[in-house]
């Protein structure tokens, strides 16, 4: 069926896009329309958390999504699916560190959780297999 860092990277991938999404909803403050969502999912609770969720949690799930979808290059050697893959947790760590004092680093964090989100989605509609036996793929 899937090969162990085919599975890895596949659950890896997933946690991290979700763990990443979760750390968000607690912060009101820096993504109030990603808070919105949390409380009309009954997770307003999250907010108290705000600091151990933007500190510490948001940037490890985006830095575990990214080693991921690294990861996966080794599984399906394929590099627009890898390319795609790795834009959105490189542009979330991004917004939280160098881009946090521009205005417009909200919406980095808002396209790089997008992303990371709908490339899960599309890791678990069309999972990605290796295009190419293993002599051509050794280089």
């Amino acid at each position: 069926m899937f090969s162990p860092l085919e599975l890895v990277t596949r659950i890896g991938d997933k946690a991290g896009s979700i763990g990443a999404l979760v750390s968000a909803m607690g912060c009101a403050m820096c993504f109030p329309a990603i808070a919105n969502i949390a409380a009309a999912l009954g997770m307003g609770f999250l907010g108290q958390w705000e600091g151990l969720f933007i500190n510490t949690l948001f940037p490890l799930f985006a830095s575990l999504a990214l080693a991921m979808n690294i990861l996966g290059w080794f599984s399906h050697r394929q590099w627009q699916r890898t390319l795609i893959g790795i834009t959105g947790p490189v542009l979330v760590l991004l917004s939280l560190y160098p881009w946090f004092q521009y205005g417009w680093s909200s919406y980095a964090t808002y396209t790089g959780l997008g992303l990371m989100v709908a490339v899960s989605i599309w890791d678990m509609v069309s999972p990605a297999n290796k295009r190419c036996d293993d002599e051509t793929c050794t280089a």
